[in-house]
Order: C-alpha cells, then structure tokens, then sequence
C-alpha cells in the first residue's frame, strides 16, 4: 500500500517493517513502544553498542505518523512515545504541524533533527543522542524538554517560540561549525528556562532572548577555548531571576529547581570563557552565588548597563580577566569583599546602587579599596556614589570618610603647588570633611604664642592713657584670628625674633581659616 493510501481507516501500510509496524500500532493506541533490552550497557543511546534491526525505525516512517498519521484506536489519543528506538535517516519535519503528542526517551538519532518552522503542542526528547538539533522559528503550544540528551553538532533555536517551559537540563552540547553549541538568539520562553547542569562546549548564544519566568543555569557548565565567550546574551530579559549558582546533588541524582540546602553536596555554576550580559534587563535578581570564572587576560564578566533590583555578586574572585558594570543600574548591591577582582580589572564607570549588603565582613577601607580598583585613573563618580549610598543609609561618618579618600585621589593628580596646597589642607582640617582639627590647631597655637609672649616681656609702646594692659594672651590670640580686631595688635611693637613670631602667627591663623571656609564650602556642595 503507498503512503497516504487506506490510512486513515488504520490499515498498516505494506512496506513496514515488523518493528516499524509495532510503532504504528503503539502509535494509534497511545502507548509507549519500548524496544530496551533491560541491559544498561547495551540500551545506552550515547554508548558504542550497535542497535540492529530490530531496534530501529526509518525517520520517513516517524515522519508520516506525525504528520498524517492513522486515527487512534477507539477511546484512546494517539501519541508517539518510543523508548530506546534508533531512528535512521534524517527526521525532517521543517514546516509541518505536529498534533499528536510526542515523547522519545533513550533514543538514538543516526543523522540531525530538522524542526525549522513546524509547529508541535509538546515535544520530549529523554537522554538522546542526537547529531544536531535544528529548530529555527520552532513553534510549542506547551514545553520544549531536551533533558539529558547529547547534541554533537550543536542546537539551533534562533527564533523559536516555547509556549510554557523549555528543559535543557543535564543536557550536553558540542559545538557546531560555527562555534556555537547552543544558538538561540530571538528565542521567546513563556515560562522557565532550566539548563541546570548543562555542560556546553562552545558559545551559548541567547542574545534578545526573552523568558517569561526564570532562566535556571544551576550548576552548568559553559566551556568555551575557541573563542572570547561561553555565554553570549546580550539584550537578555528574563522577567524574574537569572541563577548562575550550584545545583544541589544527592545520591548523584539532580535536585533541581532550588537553591541547595546546608551540607547537600552541590555542583557549581563554572564558565570557562567570557560572559556577555550587556543590556539585559532582569525583573527580580541576577544571582551568582558560588560561581566560579576563568577568563584570559582578554575575556570579561561584561554587565554593562544590565538593569536588575538586586544583583547578588557573590561569585569566586576571577584570577584572570576583566569584570565590568559601566552604565549597570542596581537597586541592592549583594556582594562579598572576596568576589571582586583586583586593581585594573573591575571597570564602574557609570555603574548606580542604591543599597549595599554585603555578606561577611567588608570594612571600609576594603570598600575603598573596591572603589580604587575601578578607578585606575582619577574618577570623581564612584567615591560620590559609594558616599551617597553610605549617607542614605545612615552612615554619615562613612561617607565624610569615602568623600576624604576622594579628595585625596583627586590630589595625586594635581601639579605640585596645587598638591602642596592639598597636603596643607588635609592635614589642617581634612579637607573641611574632620572641622574639630581646626580648633585644635588653633588653641595649640593660642597656647604656644601665649607662652612665648610671656616671656617676651612687655614690648615698647607710645604710651598713652588709653593703652590697654599687656596681656599676652590676648595678643596671641588676636594675631591668630583674621579679620577680627581684639585692640591688642596697634598697640605693641615687638622686636627681633618677636615680631618673625608674631608673623608666623598671623600667616597661620590665615592658612587655619582659608582651609576652614574651603572646606565648608565643600560640605555645603555635598563633595
């Protein structure tokens, strides 16, 4: 019987093989066609042990079940689902409409899975080994599950739209010729994203993607030596959080979907190769937990002008590589003084937080420090934020101190009669952010000129009826304080080294309020 002719009364076409008719059967019945032998080893569909005959179907044949196939039995739905079946030739079903459920589970793909613009309610394919995986603008009803299964010439999603979850879990990737393992760029995910212990070898690429949920990369494993990014995802939304975070393992079996409890033992979330996230915007948290980076010299952690209200950065320090956040905009900064890299390698130019929670111990001279490692050259900007942030919280002695490491930042830079002039501000007041100095600058003086003028002895004067007392105190005090006049100044002449005294005096108590009122208007600046 040709194809097409008497099926759909539920004759079995003439040219099936007795292992293909058993599908078809299974088909109509809504059954699961199971053609394991029980033996682990024999029925691995990633191992070397062939599959005969009797274990395999043509993919022409998969494809007219799904696309015209035969009328369930009476009272059932009719549903592909094949355990440990080998599919020959290529499943090529580009541009059709798929309504019957399908489910494949430990089977084995000889050649690659064209999916191109057909349209499926769901589709499960169950630890498979599959060339490639070609699915540009697939369309799903429901969930998209490719759990455990090994790609060896990569997946493409590009386009693609999945109407509820997408499951990539424990799934292994190799690269395609392009370089890429996974190329979804454009894909839409209607709800979750779970790629948790996923092991990719090569760029995974998600750039605009969209994911309604979640998207879950737990404990994966992004690899990529060939070139500068093993997660290319610029543009990304994710409308709750992204996990870059351990996944938990018991019993070698996955705990999915949360965050480890204490003492489970855990997997980690670990990219070798740059991480590109610019532009992404991210509606609760991007959360990296644990994660472990290894960049060369020439690869980054790049987070420029990603938009997300909490930012966990609680990753391992990169030893190598660069960490960027120019432009990002953060609501609360959760982060640990161990995670950041060190100087010339953490880039903030523009970066804005609100709030800062750090885990573990994290004083402010390691704070200062964090803000220095940004600013291999001088850069008001992070100072004036890290003290705003302090200030709103309540830290005002924090932030006079941010302000003061600004200003003395600022000074390594300036010519030297400029730099001098800031040294004698900082010593004097601090830069007006510490005024108690002053006053104490001025009663030490106050005492030491009282001291010695009274040993002076009483200068020589025109005498007259009107001369107030001698009192060397108050002429040492009206030396010291500009502007006003206390009497005692017109009235004695000092001689010699008295008068170069009192001339030092009188400089000083200048220099004393010149700094005052330069730092005062720096306070009513605000920095």
């Amino acid at each position: 019987m040709s194809e097409g002719a008497g099926i759909r009364d539920g004759d079995l076409p003439d040219d099936l093989t007795a292992t293909e008719a058993g599908m078809w059967q299974a088909y109509r019945n809504g059954t699961e066609y199971d053609l394991s032998s029980g033996d682990t080893v024999v029925d691995d569909p990633h191992g070397g042990h062939p599959w005969g005959p009797g274990r395999t179907v043509r993919a022409r044949i998969v494809c007219w079940l799904l696309l015209d196939g035969p009328p369930a039995l009476a009272g059932r739905v009719a549903a592909l689902k094949l355990t440990g079946v080998r599919i020959s030739g290529t499943l090529d079903l580009a541009g059709g409409a798929v309504e019957p459920y399908v489910e494949l589970r430990g089977c084995r793909f000889d050649r690659e899975v064209l999916l191109p613009e057909a349209r499926f309610r769901t589709v499960r394919l169950v630890d498979c080994s599959v060339p490639r995986l070609e699915a540009a603008r697939l369309h799903t009803e429901g969930d998209l599950h490719l759990p455990r299964c090994r790609f060896h010439n990569g997946i493409r999603l590009s386009d693609a739209h999945i109407g509820t979850d997408l499951l990539l879990s424990q799934a292994v990737v190799y690269r395609d010729r392009s370089g890429r393992s996974i190329a979804a760029d454009g894909m839409t995910v209607g709800q979750d994203l779970q790629a948790e212990m996923l092991e990719s070898h090569g760029e995974l690429s998600l750039r605009s993607a969209t994911v309604g949920v979640s998207l879950s990369l737990r404990g994966a494993r992004l690899i990529n030596p060939y070139s500068r990014l093993a997660l290319n995802a610029p543009r990304l939304t994710v409308e709750r959080t992204l996990y870059l975070t351990p996944a938990g393992v018991g019993g070698g079996v996955q705990l999915s979907g949360r965050t480890p409890a204490r003492g489970t033992r855990i997997q980690r979330f670990e990219c070798r190769g740059g991480v590109r996230l610019d532009d992404g915007r991210f509606g609760d948290a991007v959360d990296m937990e644990r994660a472990r980076f290894t960049f060369t010299d020439d690869q980054e952690l790049s987070l420029r002008r990603v938009q997300v209200p909490e930012l966990r950065f609680l990753g391992e320090r990169p030893e190598r590589g660069k960490v960027v956040l120019s432009g990002a905009r953060v609501v609360n900064l959760v982060d640990r003084a161990s995670a950041w890299p060190g100087p010339g390698n953490l880039h903030m130019g523009g970066f804005a937080y609100e709030n800062l929670v750090p885990q573990g111990p994290f004083p402010l001279a390691e704070r200062l420090d964090w803000v220095a490692a940004a600013t291999a050259e001088y850069s008001p900007e992070p100072y004036e934020r890290l003290a705003a942030v302090l200030r709103n919280g309540g830290e005002d002695e924090d932030a006079r101190e941010v302000l003061l490491a600004k200003q003395r930042r600022r000074r390594e830079t300036l010519p030297p009669a400029a730099k001098l002039w800031g040294i004698v501000q900082d010593v004097t007041v601090a830069y007006g952010y510490r005024p108690g100095r002053a006053a104490v600058w001025m009663a030490v003086l106050w005492a030491a000129g009282s001291v010695a003028f009274a040993y002076a002895g009483k200068p020589a004067v025109g005498e007259s009826a009107g001369d107030p007392p001698w009192n060397p105190t108050l002429f040492a005090l009206d030396l010291l304080l500009p502007v006003i006049d206390l009497g005692h100044v017109a009235y004695w002449q000092l001689h010699g080294g008295w008068q170069w005294l009192a001339a030092a005096l009188v400089l000083l108590g200048w220099i004393l309020a010149t700094t005052v009122a330069a730092g005062a208007t720096r306070l009513l600046r605000r920095g």
